[in-house]
């Protein structure tokens, strides 16, 4: 059994898989909860968010018949960071072994981190042999030098550790961090969209998560501070609704294209304090969302260009995430970006789950695999390295 568990800024979702002797996973059940003690990734309020650990894993216990001990966390937020790094060995013997591709990893991890941030994953990228680069998997290759190029992803220390200690203090060991983007594409993308040019982009409560791939591997990857939160705070200003009711109109009528709606569509809208309901056109709660999603797809287009994939990206973009599933959200973001867009659901073999809210939950599942037990970050790649050796051979 595997429990994953994604502690977002406004809701912790947990996805419980089966995997069976053949390597297939199946979903036993999920739970969730609301939250409010995270802010970008931080944790501000420990007892909040132990709480909704908590109850999320009670509900998912519930929903999959079982107990839960141990999870693998997603770690996302402002703070994380990726960079590119190489490493470059000579080969011990006549072919390539997974020694020598463990060492080359090593010397590649060896880049400078600073003091504040935690490796949170590491991802191969490729491999060049005497020159000869593009190469995805060396093993038992005939060469003299091996070369390496990861993608190492980091956070801030604080950030990692105080998830970490939620997740202990409502009574669960992690046994594995992984990367919430990287975890959202794994479960939404297809490997043809991957290798034609994808960003995977993954609108959170309060972040927005993407991930950018070229060529089969992933270049680029950030969070953005900005997520459907602060969408329901404009509709509250807007509407002068409550909260708990901005969040309930968005989801059941928000719009992020306001042409898509009709003038002579109508909602109720409840007022503040004592006041007497009102009934407004969708339209105008449209004019108040699409600033806002616009802007989220403005600050994606910055990250897309600020990493040269502008012109790369072939197979366009996927949102998904709670906020993809407002209505005009594929086409506001083609009008935007001025790419082809799609909304991702996540899928698990040949099973579609239609909530892109679980998409990083169910990506934390197909991930965790690849982590020994005992893993830290600092120990992914070995894991990796494994994995690449025993399919290979």
């Amino acid at each position: 059994m595997i429990v994953a568990l994604d502690i977002g800024t406004t809701k912790v979702a947990v996805a419980v898989g089966e995997q069976s002797p053949s390597g297939e996973l199946t979903i036993l059940g999920t739970g969730e909860a609301h939250v409010r003690g995270l802010r970008n990734g931080m944790v501000v309020d420990m007892d909040q968010t132990v709480g909704a650990i908590r109850l999320a894993i009670a509900n998912a216990e519930k929903s999959a018949k079982c107990y839960i001990d141990s999870v693998v966390v997603g770690v996302g937020g402002s703070s994380v960071k990726a960079f590119r790094s190489r490493g470059i060995t000579e080969i011990h013997g006549s072919h390539i072994t997974s020694a020598d591709i463990a060492r080359v990893h090593e010397i590649a991890q060896a880049a400078a981190i600073p003091n504040d941030r935690e490796v949170v994953y590491v991802l191969p990228q490729e491999f060049v042999v005497d020159g000869l680069g593009g190469i995805k998997t060396p093993y038992g290759i005939t060469g003299k030098r091996l070369e390496a190029d990861v993608l190492i992803v980091v956070a801030l220390r604080t950030a990692v550790r105080s998830i970490n200690r939620s997740v202990e203090l409502a009574g669960l060991k992690v046994s594995g961090t992984l990367f919430q983007a990287l975890a959202s594409a794994q479960s939404v993308l297809t490997e043809e969209e991957r290798a034609l040019g994808t960003c995977i982009v993954d609108i959170g409560g309060g972040t927005t998560d993407l991930a950018v791939f070229v060529d089969g591997a992933l270049i680029h990857a950030t969070a953005i501070p900005v997520g459907g939160e602060l969408v329901t705070n404009d509709v509250v200003i807007g509407l002068r609704t409550p909260l708990a009711d901005a969040e309930r109109i968005k989801r059941e009528h928000g719009c992020a294209l306001a042409a898509m709606c009709g003038p002579e569509e109508l909602i109720d809208v409840p007022s503040m304090g004592d006041r007497p309901p009102r009934k407004i056109a969708r339209q105008i709660l449209g004019e108040i969302i699409e600033p806002r999603m616009a802007e989220i797809f403005e600050l994606v287009l910055r990250e897309i260009r600020a990493c040269g994939a502008e012109d790369e990206l072939n197979s366009g973009l996927v949102v998904t995430g709670g906020s993809s599933l407002l209505v005009g959200i594929e086409e506001l973001a083609e009008q935007v970006l001025a790419l082809p867009v799609r909304r991702g659901v996540p899928w698990l073999g040949e099973e579609v789950i239609s909530d892109p809210r679980l998409a990083t939950a169910v990506g934390l599942l197909q991930l965790r695999p690849y982590l020994s037990d005992e893993s830290r970050p600092w120990r992914v790649p070995r894991a990796f390295v494994k994995w690449i050796s025993d399919s290979f051979r």
